[in-house]
Parts: structure tokens; C-alpha cells; sequence
């Protein structure tokens, strides 16, 4: 199956260069490219990408504000959050817009291609780096878990811990050794989560575990 892949960059050097990584592989197609959020977003109206990769800054619409319209609309597509600088700020606002995934623009050309994959697949992608911001800023803390609120009462108790373990930052190998459970038991798990709280992947999820009060930031010192 082929990923049809949008390019929204202003710069068209860095386009032109994802372009070329892009189209050497035989599972992607790159259907358009576009120098603002605006454009980016009428061409994924005619183009139906499966991902976007969308440059945080551009003039006029930024990639945030073009995330969010494109995450708004029926049957969206996955949102790739591509950057020059690992900032906190853009990183939490590209996350509740509904983006899956955040880049460095300097990634290596295979972790590129590996990203688009894991995104359109299902799956949710933070750059290292950005990983390190985010875990700092909410998850490498004291977490306390609170009672259920909105959505999370739909949730089963097993679902909340995983969700919890999520929410610190645990792949799903980690999330089952810790609760002595299989990988796939972990997975069934993460799907029920993702549907429950009607999210499409665990970036979102866990977004929402913080919006929500299940898990809490520990204050600034």
C-alpha cells in the first residue's frame, strides 16, 4: 500500500530535499507540496494525503493553526510537526491541535521515512529530543492519579493504569512488564483506550489524560 505523503514547508530547498528522500521509496508518493498552512490545507482537501509533513513556522496560517483545521476535518489525515528548534512551546501547541508526530527538520533521512510509517500506520511519533522536553515538563514527575472525569470514567481501572503508564512516558513493552501482562494484552488494551476516549492515536490520549486530570504535573519548584 502506498503513503500518499503532502509536503507543507515555505522554504522550498527543504521540500525539495524531503521530496527526494521521500520519493525513493517505493511506498511513498509525495501528491503536493505547499508554502503555507492555507495552501497546505486546500491541497490536502484535493490531494487526500495519509500524512502531512507540516513546517511549525511558515508565513501567513503556521503549521499549528493548519494542524488543527486538518485534524477538524472528516476522515483526516496524520499530522508530522516538523521544526529547526526543539522548542517546549510549539511542541504542546502542535499536540493539542491534533498533531501525531514532532521532528527536528535536521532527522536522518531513514528515521524520516520511519516516522511516516509509524504515523500512518496508527502509531505516534515524538522526536528524542522533544520526547526529553515533554517527560521533563509533565511526565518525569510525581504523577497522582485522580477519580475519573468527562471520558476517563468510561475507562476500566486496568485501562486508567495503562493510560497512567502512558502518560509517564512507557512503550508498551515497559507498560507490560510492569503490570507482568503480554505485549498484545497491552496493545488490546491501548486500542479500547484510543476508542473509549474516541482519539486516534496515544500522543492524543495522552494529551487528553492531562487535560482531563487523570495524571497531573508536578508543579513548578
Amino acid at each position: 500500500m502506498t503513503i500518499k505523503v503532502l509536503i507543507a514547508d515555505d522554504q522550498v530547498l527543504v521540500r525539495s530535499g524531503f521530496r527526494m528522500i521521500l520519493e525513493a521509496r517505493d511506498d511513498l508518493e509525495v501528491v503536493g507540496e505547499a508554502g503555507d498552512g492555507d495552501q497546505a490545507v486546500r491541497l490536502a482537501e484535493q490531494t487526500r494525503p495519509d500524512v502531512v509533513l507540516m513546517d511549525v513556522r511558515m508565513p501567513g496560517t503556521d503549521g499549528v493553526t493548519a494542524t488543527a483545521r486538518l485534524t477538524a476535518a472528516a476522515d483526516p489525515p496524520r499530522v508530522i510537526i516538523l521544526t529547526t528548534y526543539d522548542l517546549e512551546e510549539p511542541l504542546y501547541a502542535a499536540l493539542r491541535a491534533g498533531a501525531s508526530g514532532f521532528l527536528l527538520k535536521d532527522v536522518r533521512p531513514a528515521d524520516l521515512v520511519e516516522a511516516i510509517r509509524v504515523v500512518a500506520r496508527g502509531d505516534a511519533l515524538l522526536a528524542p529530543t522533544a520526547t526529553r522536553r515533554l517527560l521533563d515538563r509533565f511526565v518525569a514527575t510525581d504523577v497522582t492519579p485522580a477519580a475519573p472525569t468527562g471520558s476517563l470514567g468510561q475507562l476500566t481501572d486496568r485501562e486508567r493504569e495503562v493510560l497512567t503508564l502512558l502518560a509517564r512516558g512507557a512503550s508498551n513493552a515497559e507498560i507490560a512488564a510492569r503490570l507482568v501482562v503480554t505485549e498484545a494484552t497491552v496493545k488490546t488494551h491501548v486500542s479500547a483506550i484510543l476508542r473509549k476516549l474516541e482519539v486516534r492515536d496515544r500522543v492524543q490520549a495522552v494529551v487528553l489524560a492531562y487535560d482531563l486530570g487523570l495524571v497531573r504535573p508536578r508543579p513548578s519548584s
